[in-house]
């Protein structure tokens, strides 16, 4: 039994490992269907690439917010317990605290909407339509004081947006990712060391015990 038991799953691990050819020749699970790619494929990207049909505007986006989102969010983005802020904190990014939001840190607006058509609302993600969720983006657009209150966000003049911190973030440049970035490494007048600037536990992001092992660094 022992043996026939050890073949059966050898036998199994093989079928799985041979991947879809071998899957078919003994039928199982199926090709995706086009609908069922579509439904997978929803990434929005900086460019605008993916962005579906549709708009909404700030007074739509308001409304939807006040059912959807306050429970976490607040009614004006700052945040519900410890939930995350979503507007505000302008020129904090230096400070020994700073609060990392639409406004004052996200470098792209294709992030917001790809964010909330993916996983918003928390625990009933991807019930929002297209409209709605152009609707919030530009209601959280409003909120950070980057849109007038008459504003609609929509497809066509989506990619005009531009969030504050944009040019905060650079290429990847890491040896493993080549031709994103030209820039030389570092070889002199380089920093001499990793300042440990504040422990997590004063961040209030670890249990309240002794242990402050637990760091972050420049």
């Amino acid at each position: 039994m022992l043996k026939s038991a050890k073949r059966f799953a050898l036998t199994a691990a093989l079928a799985l490992a041979a991947g879809p050819a071998l899957g078919g020749a003994l039928g199982l699970g199926s090709e995706a269907r086009p609908e069922e790619v579509t439904a997978w494929d929803i990434d929005v990207r900086p460019d605008g690439q993916g962005l579906p049909e549709g708009g909404g505007t700030v007074e739509q986006g308001e409304m939807l917010f006040q059912e959807r989102c306050t429970a976490c969010h607040g009614e004006f983005g700052e945040g519900a317990g410890r939930w995350p802020v979503l507007a505000g904190g302008y020129d904090t990014l230096d400070s020994d605290n700073p609060v990392k939001t639409i406004g004052s840190y996200w470098p792209h607006l294709s992030t917001v909407y790809d964010y909330i058509r993916r996983a918003m609302p928390f625990g009933d993600a991807q019930s929002l339509t297209a409209d709605e969720t152009y609707a919030l983006t530009a209601y959280l657009l409003y909120l950070n004081e980057i849109v007038a209150e008459d504003f609609e966000l929509t497809k066509e003049n989506f990619t005009s947006i531009e969030l504050s911190n944009e040019s905060g973030f650079i290429p990847d440049d890491r040896p493993d990712t080549p031709g994103l970035s030209e820039r030389e490494p570092c070889m002199t007048d380089c920093k001499p060391e990793v300042v440990i600037r504040m422990r997590a536990r004063v961040l209030d992001v670890t249990p309240d015990t002794e242990d402050t092992s637990a760091v972050t660094s420049d």
